[in-house]
């Protein structure tokens, strides 16, 4: 009996282990990786290109992660955000004059995706049959605060 409790709980643990490692944040140095590879499956990169990508996309990485543990500490500011997404436009733009005029076509197209979120549905979501489609709306539902009814309760 006493095998079995023990052996059921080392079955927990390395359950446990394998969870945690499945929810390890990426690294600046990983996630600069994947964006080239993603892009250089889409524009077809040469070799420079690639290296002057990646160094774009790890230092945007880099100052974003401090960024982010920063919030998560509880030490953010309110210029923060505006430094998170100008970092975004910043490394699109040194990426876009990297880039041939027709991967620059490409590219704007790669970012609307991005932005509209229609890259990340088509992977994670397929439709089935019956199943209706999800309406997407705009802003202005998170805008608005909820009757006061609702929030004292």
């Amino acid at each position: 009996m006493k095998r079995l409790v023990i052996l059921f709980l080392i079955v927990i643990g390395v359950n446990g282990l394998v969870s945690a490692q499945q929810n390890k944040v990426p690294t600046p140095s990983e996630i600069a990786k994947k964006n080239v590879e993603d892009l250089d499956k889409r524009l077809k990169l040469n070799g420079t290109q690639k290296s002057v990508i990646y160094s774009f996309t790890y230092n945007q990485a880099k100052e974003q992660a401090d960024l982010i543990k920063r919030q998560q500490a509880g030490n953010s500011r309110e210029e923060d955000v505006d430094k998170f997404y100008k970092l975004q436009n910043e490394t699109s733009k040194n990426i876009r004059n990297v880039l041939r005029p027709e991967q620059q076509t490409e590219y704007d197209k790669i970012i609307e995706e991005r932005l509209s979120g229609k890259g990340l549905k088509a992977k994670n979501k397929k439709k089935k049959k019956g199943e209706e489609e999800e309406v997407e709306s705009d802003i202005k539902g998170l805008l608005s605060a909820p009757p006061v009814e609702k929030q004292n309760q």
